[in-house]
């Protein structure tokens, strides 16, 4: 059971449907969760996440095309390894 406020759980949870090698902008899991204006809260709910990499927060990259932050050890750096590790074209 994860531990973490009601959106935050949200948030994990969605994660966790984003298959390797993809990634989603934080606006489009704010859509995905039905809170379309929370682009920002997810951000925030990612920084905070646990439970990396089992909940992919590193999947979730900036409406501009940048990777954005990364709280993981490491930072961006890991979040660009785990990214390629998975496929994704950077």
């Amino acid at each position: 059971m994860m531990k973490g406020t009601k959106f935050q759980v949200k948030v994990w949870k969605y994660l966790k449907t984003i298959p390797k090698g993809q990634v989603k902008t934080y606006k489009e899991v704010a859509i995905g969760i039905n809170r379309p204006k929370s682009a920002r809260a997810v951000a925030n709910a990612c920084a905070k996440n646990p439970y990396a990499p089992q909940v992919p927060c590193h999947r979730v990259i900036r409406s501009d095309g940048t990777l954005g932050g990364f709280s993981s050890p490491g930072g961006t750096k890991t979040k660009k390894k785990l990214l390629k590790k998975e496929g994704f074209p950077l």
